[in-house]
């Protein structure tokens, strides 16, 4: 393969370990399916990119957009550009491994002493706290064309064959890298800051030379760099499209979803009938499951009889200063905690960044909280696109707050004055949507903070007792799950591990 022969012989170790794989997942998967699935039918095969980008189009609300999708590596490519029309998607432009922006990414991520393919979004943050210092080092790395195309000098990275990413010649030019628990220097805040302006001007560059070329003013994209979310909150202002959506789940889980939607829609021409317009796609309990859950063991509990009264008792208990475990309805899907399985707390509490750092997340201090914040109320308290992007809702595009804001929100307010924007529109997520409103009332700021219900090393919470067992092991105040309440303090510890740590 071309990809192997640009760095051959030292690539060839890459190469004799891709193949086998690769030929054998082509190869016999069908076989694997017919006899595991006893299915007869027929089997498509779905290109990666392809899968991300029709993961965007057919969730999305558009009969015609351009298309960007940009990750790692698929099979060989990196990054499509394209268009879809009606049921149909078609890609033309590519960039094939081993060049590849999202690679890029993961290498300085390896560099800072991260986990790669897990903490890319730590480095997006870090980046706030630099200045870009290094952006002209970064361009003797990657070779970037007017129209966004680009080509990276491999002699800086080992990631073709090796398991490290960052090459010799990489930590020469930057110096050495930061290990896992060493110090956060400035430098490695200016190098986040360096790589994070390096992804938005590739990024600019193929999307306006993009709607160049197709005329078209929606944009569709998926891959792992669209969660990108500081990137998306200036797409719409640095480039000429106008409306934009973004797959939930942008990153590999989404091609799931891709390809089922691309079977359907272009393949059996199937009539496109769905948008996603929320992402609470996953598991769900009835009242009677988690009542029983509750009883069974032995849980301290109380109930409410309306969701009035729920939604009061929420808003007043995030207002005096608790911290609220919030299980609602069936799961999100994808990397976000959207307001069913979250962490919800007051964004107006100078102290609350500390509270759940000590409390609850154990995390690193330089991580902002995100805002979450009513649809209709966005624009008042975010410098952001007006009418308010779809991707908000999915916690995806990152805004300014507005300056008289700012010091109103000292917990979701980043050191360069920016939130990670969940917009909540009612018809989403009622009882969020009314939380938020009724905790604005108390306060008179409708916004709190939303981050994701989980223990430190597991998934969010899914079940009944996933969602016990992350209160009782943490700092979280209270349990509000389905139409009951569940005080920490009300319960004995000792049933579950108190020396569990929950993180993002």
């Amino acid at each position: 393969m071309s990809q192997f022969l640009e760095t051959f012989p030292k690539g060839f170790g890459a190469f004799q370990q891709a193949m086998p794989g690769w030929f054998n997942d082509k190869l016999r998967v069908m076989k694997y399916v017919r006899k595991k699935l006893k299915y007869r039918g027929d089997v498509f095969f779905i290109e990666h990119h392809l899968a991300h980008a029709a993961s965007s189009f057919f969730c999305s609300p558009f009969q015609e957009s351009a298309i960007l999708t940009t990750d790692g590596v698929g099979e060989w490519q990196t990054t499509t550009t394209g268009i879809a029309k009606g049921q149909e998607i078609t890609l033309g432009k590519e960039i094939i491994f081993p060049h590849s922006l999202g690679l890029i990414y993961s290498t300085v991520t390896a560099y800072l002493g991260f986990s790669v393919n897990n903490a890319e979004y730590k480095v997006m943050g870090l980046a706030a706290y630099g200045k870009p210092v290094y952006y002209d080092n970064f361009l003797k790395l990657v070779d970037i064309k007017e129209d966004g195309s680009y080509s990276l000098d491999m002699s800086y990275f080992d990631y073709t064959h090796k398991m490290r990413m960052p090459s010799r010649k990489f930590i020469e030019l930057f110096g050495r890298p930061r290990g896992k628990n060493d110090p956060m220097e400035q430098r490695h805040k200016d190098m986040a800051a360096s790589l994070q302006k390096l992804t938005e001007d590739v990024l600019f560059r193929i999307l306006n030379s993009l709607h160049k070329e197709t005329g078209m003013d929606n944009l569709c994209m998926a891959g792992g760099v669209a969660l990108n979310s500081v990137a998306n909150g200036k797409i719409l202002s640095k480039t000429p499209f106008k409306d934009i959506f973004i797959q939930p789940a942008a990153g590999d889980g989404g091609t799931a979803v891709g390809a089922a939607f691309y079977a359907y829609n272009s393949i059996l021409g199937k009539k496109r009938e769905y948008v996603m317009r929320d992402a609470y796609l996953g598991p769900g309990y009835s009242t009677q499951e988690i009542r029983q859950f509750l009883d069974r063991e032995k849980v301290n509990y109380s109930s409410f009889d309306t969701d009035e009264q729920l939604v009061k008792t929420a808003a007043k208990l995030i207002a005096e200063g608790n911290v609220l475990g919030w299980f609602q309805g069936r799961m999100e899907f994808g990397p976000r905690a959207l307001g069913a399985r979250s962490i919800l707390s007051d964004a107006t509490n100078p102290e609350m960044q500390d509270i759940l750092n000590l409390k609850v997340k154990h995390r690193e201090k330089f991580r902002p909280f995100a805002p979450a914040v009513c649809e209709d109320d966005a624009i008042k308290y975010f410098e952001c696109d007006e009418p308010v992007p779809a991707p908000t809702d999915f916690m995806l595009m990152v805004y300014p707050i507005r300056p008289q804001f700012r010091q109103k929100l000292p917990a979701v307010t980043h050191v360069d004055g920016s939130g990670r924007l969940q917009s909540v529109r009612r018809e989403q997520n009622r009882l969020y949507y009314d939380v938020i409103k009724a905790f604005g009332k108390l306060k008179g700021m409708p916004i709190i903070i939303n981050t994701s219900f989980n223990i430190r090393g597991e998934p969010i919470v899914c079940t009944p007792e996933d969602a016990y067992r992350c209160m009782m092991g943490t700092g979280i105040d209270y349990l509000f799950i389905d139409r009951f309440l569940v005080a920490r303090k009300d319960n004995p510890e000792d049933m579950w591990d108190s020396e569990a740590t929950a993180t993002d």
